[in-house]
């Protein structure tokens, strides 16, 4: 799918402001790396093969991710137990074209139509769908005033393992048997820590749902 950046895109703030060795990186992702939506797997080696091919560009990408995302030109997010990109502000691309297989980013809202019969009910179905939305955007600023008292949380891929052997610890395209297993043992890292995260999310739901089971009002 051809993707061309325009000028109005070039003078984007999250554009202007990301760090000038990151923005390379950045036209990558418009471009190249992400879907028309915007969004790809945070999986660094694959998103430094589809913007640097033949290089050892796995440490780079993931320093200019950081870059980008504190810069505003996209959002980190997990869903489906993956970590996830969203540029901020993707290409426009055709409508008919426009669709991503990528789970949405937090605090993304769609809205949906419903036909109903009858003016009332059509009235009535608007009214509740306005104030619905309401109480969303007012959940969704109390949550954003909570966590921006808040540290920033570590990304996982800052940790682990590295993903090559000694030699090669950015791993190699051609075929080495320390970087496999060294792969499979960053792999395994990742896929444990994140685990880790998502038992003490649902304890932590758990413990909040006893407490809410036991208040009386």
């Amino acid at each position: 799918m051809q993707r061309r950046i325009s000028a109005e895109d070039m003078r984007w703030p999250g554009y202007l402001r990301a760090p000038h060795e990151a923005k390379p990186t950045a036209v990558g992702l418009w471009t190249t790396a992400t879907d028309p939506l915007g969004r790809c797997e945070l999986v660094p080696e694959l998103i430094a093969a589809a913007i640097y091919p033949g290089q050892a560009a796995t440490d780079l990408v993931i320093e200019h991710l950081l870059m980008l995302a504190d810069s505003g030109f996209l959002t980190i997010y997990q869903e489906r137990g993956s970590e996830w990109i969203a540029l901020r502000r993707p290409l426009r691309v055709d409508a008919r074209l426009a669709s991503s297989d990528a789970p949405e980013p937090p605090h993304e809202h769609s809205r949906t139509f419903v036909a109903v019969g009858g003016a009332g009910e059509r009235a009535g179905a608007r009214v509740r769908a306005e104030q619905g939305e309401r109480v969303s955007q007012w959940a969704t600023w109390a949550e954003e005033q909570e966590t921006r008292t808040r540290p920033p949380k570590r990304p996982l891929l800052m940790d682990a393992p590295p993903i090559g052997c000694p030699d090669h610890p950015s791993g190699r395209f051609k075929d080495c048997g320390p970087c496999g297993t060294a792969r499979r043992r960053h792999d395994r890292w990742v896929q444990e820590a994140r685990y880790g995260e998502q038992m003490t999310e649902y304890e932590q739901n758990q413990e909040a749902g006893e407490v809410w089971d036991d208040s009386t009002f």
